[in-house]
C-alpha cells in the first residue's frame, strides 16, 4: 500500500507545525521520520494515521484520498511508544482486541480469532506468555505484544511512534533487528518516528530528516550519511568537527595556519568548515596535506579503530575528534599533525563548492 503525502500543512493556533510537506512512500517500504523535538515528525505520523487532521493538503493510500476518513476507516496499524496495552487483559486478549471489536459483518469467528492470535504469538515469539498480564512483562515483551496487536487486523500500513524509545539500549538493538526481519517477511508499508540517528539508518529503507516542520532530506540511509543535502542534516547526523576560518585563494586559513582545499572557490571570506572524525587526515609529520599541529588529549580504543580527541596547538580553541585505524595508536600527550580528506565548507546555510561558488560570490 503506497502513501502519497501532498502539500500537507498543519498549524496549532498561530504556530505553524508542518510547512507544505510532500512525500511519496512506495508499497512495502520502511521509512523513518527522523528529527529533533519540535521538528513535526510525530504530527506528520498522526496525520497519516488520521489521529490529527491537516490544515490543508491531502493524504492518499494507493491513490485513494483518505484525508477526510476517520482513523478507524483508514485501516492502519498504530504502535504507541508506551505500548498502550490494556492492563486488565492477558497478552492473548490484548492481541485479540482489535479483532473482537470489528463490526459484526467483518468480525471473524471465535475459532478464527484464536487461530490468528496463536499465529501472531508464535511470530513475535511470545506463545509461552499468552496468559500473562502486561505488568508481568518486560519492556521488550510489551512492545512485541503491542506490535502483534497492531498486526492482528492485517493492516497494509503500519505506523510506529518512537517504538523503541522507552527501552534500554540492548533491548532496543535486539528489537530493531527483529522488526527489520519481520518487515522483510511480511512486506508491509511502514513509517516510524525516531530521534535516534543510528536507529533510523539501521532499520529504514529510507530516512526522512525533518527540522522545524520541513523535510531537509529524504534519501537512502547511506546517502544521508555520505551526502547530506543541507547544513542541518550534516550537523544532525552524528558527530562532526566544525572549524571557523576564512577562505583566501585555494586555502582555508585558521589562525596563522593554512589548509589547502584542492580547489579555489569563487567565494572568498569567512566560512565554517565541517569534517566527520573519519574524514580527518592525521600524521606524525607535518606536510602540505597535514600542516596543523595538535596534541592528543584522549585515546579510546574501539576494537578495530581508535577514537582520538586532539587539541589544536595555537591555531584553534576547540578540541577535534579523529578516528584512526591501525595498531600504532598515538599516546596521550603526543604531538601530531592533521589535514582534511573530505571537508565541507558553508557560508551560513549555503555550501561552498567549485560549481556553486560563483553564484554565491556574485550575490555576496
Amino acid at each position: 500500500m503506497s502513501i502519497e503525502i501532498a502539500r500537507i500543512k498543519k498549524s496549532f493556533g498561530r504556530t505553524q507545525v508542518l510547512n507544505d510537506i510532500s512525500l511519496d512512500i512506495p508499497s512495502g517500504q520502511m521509512v523513518a521520520l527522523l528529527g529533533p523535538s519540535g521538528s513535526g515528525k510525530t504530527t506528520l505520523l498522526r496525520i497519516i494515521a488520521g489521529l490529527e487532521h491537516q490544515s490543508s493538503g491531502h493524504i492518499r493510500f494507493h491513490g485513494t484520498d483518505v484525508s477526510r476518513l476517520h482513523a478507524r476507516e483508514r485501516k492502519v496499524g498504530f504502535v504507541f511508544q508506551h505500548y498502550a496495552l490494556f492492563r486488565h487483559m492477558t497478552v492473548f486478549d490484548n492481541i485479540a482486541f482489535g479483532l473482537t471489536v470489528l463490526p459484526r459483518r467483518d468480525r471473524p469467528t471465535a475459532a478464527a480469532i484464536k487461530t490468528k492470535v496463536t499465529q501472531l504469538l508464535e511470530m513475535v515469539q511470545l506463545a509461552h506468555l499468552a496468559d500473562r498480564f502486561p505488568a508481568q512483562l518486560s519492556g521488550g515483551q510489551k512492545q512485541r505484544v503491542a506490535l502483534a496487536r497492531a498486526l492482528a487486523v492485517e493492516p497494509q500500513i503500519l505506523l510506529l511512534d518512537e517504538p523503541f524509545g522507552a527501552l534500554d539500549a540492548q533491548v532496543r538493538k535486539e528489537l530493531r533487528r527483529w522488526l527489520r526481519q519481520l518487515h522483510e517477511e511480511l512486506k508491509f508499508t511502514s513509517v516510524f518516528v525516531t530521534h535516534d540517528q543510528e536507529e533510523a539508518t539501521e532499520v529504514a529503507d529510507r530516512v526522512v530528516v525533518m527540522s522545524q516542520g520541513n523535510i531537509e532530506q529524504a534519501d537512502a540511509p547511506d546517502r544521508v550519511w555520505r551526502e547530506p543535502a543541507t547544513r542541518f542534516v550534516l550537523e544532525f547526523m552524528g558527530e562532526v568537527n566544525r572549524l571557523t576560518g576564512t577562505v583566501r585563494g585555494g586555502q582555508f586559513h585558521v589562525g596563522a595556519h593554512r589548509w589547502p582545499l584542492g580547489y579555489t572557490p569563487a567565494y572568498q571570506g569567512p566560512v565554517d568548515l565541517f569534517l566527520r572524525p573519519w574524514e580527518v587526515d592525521i600524521s606524525r609529520r607535518t606536510s602540505l596535506d597535514s600542516p596543523l599541529p595538535v596534541q592528543v588529549i584522549e585515546a579510546s580504543p574501539k576494537g578495530h579503530y581508535t577514537q582520538l580527541v586532539v587539541q589544536p596547538l595555537g591555531w584553534y580553541h576547540d578540541p577535534l575528534t579523529v578516528v584512526m585505524a591501525g595498531d600504532d595508536v598515538p599516546q596521550r600527550g603526543e604531538r601530531l599533525f592533521v589535514g582534511l580528506q573530505n571537508a565541507r565548507l558553508y557560508h551560513g546555510d549555503q555550501r561552498i563548492e567549485p560549481h556553486e561558488a560563483l553564484a554565491l560570490a556574485e550575490s555576496a
